[in-house]
């Protein structure tokens, strides 16, 4: 489903896979997938299904990262509905025509969560600061939370900044995909990706290679069964 972060609840509160009752060895690792730019072409404010665009080497690779073991779970801001553009209703067709693709696809879309908030939008109901919206990292530990996603295992994949400072703030390795996006290079320790790529086919084999290097120094000396 379709989620609407709250910041009513604190950060401290969302690092908190579960309940302490949490086997991490249950904990799945995810890949955090940014949305405009990264997984389709960036249409500023589109949610029209017609004109979604999906980048021709997307799904060849999220099926290899689903075939891995990977849980798929998007992460967007929205400002659209906080700026009036379009009703946050319009998000949940968005999300059923993702889930669809995905499906025609024959991978596994575990999550599609969204922040509809601005600090300078024109709807009172989404116009805050809050910390859903990134670069903040409220999303993906909301998703963590509930799907069970071991945040140090996982990667979030991006074409801007502040898509690489949420996935460090939530523990996760990054990638940026250098396609011209990222305009402005504000850069502090939060915002350098671990990796930098040309294009989503790119980011694909790195993800894998290091797995396969972990779990081989899992295996041979004995700090678990697997990393995935």
């Amino acid at each position: 489903m379709a989620l609407m972060f709250s910041n009513s609840r604190s950060s401290d509160a969302l690092r908190q896979v579960g309940s302490a009752e949490v086997n991490p060895a249950d904990l799945r690792p995810a890949i955090f997938l940014d949305k405009d730019g990264t997984l389709v072409r960036d249409i500023p404010y589109n949610v029209d299904p017609e004109r979604l665009e999906f980048y021709p080497d997307v799904f060849p690779g999220l099926q290899r990262l689903d075939a891995a073991g990977y849980s798929l779970i998007v992460i967007t801001n929205q400002a659209g509905v906080a700026r009036g553009y379009f009703p946050e209703s319009a998000l949940a067709t968005l999300q059923v025509c993702f889930q669809q693709r995905f499906q025609d696809a024959g991978v596994a879309l575990t999550g599609f969560y969204y922040c509809p908030h601005h600090p300078q939008g024109i709807v009172a109901d989404y116009t805050l600061s809050c910390n859903c919206r990134k670069p903040q990292p409220g999303l993906l530990y909301r998703a963590a939370q509930q799907h069970g996603i071991d945040l140090s295992r996982s990667w979030l994949i991006g074409d801007i900044l502040n898509d690489v400072e949420a996935g460090r703030a939530a523990g996760c390795r990054t990638i940026l995909i250098h396609n011209g996006n990222e305009t402005e290079w504000l850069l502090s320790p939060l915002r350098l990706p671990h990796h930098i790529v040309s294009c989503f086919a790119e980011a694909v084999p790195v993800i894998l290679a290091l797995a396969a290097v972990e779990f081989t120094s899992a295996r041979n000396f004995g700090y678990g069964s697997s990393l995935l």
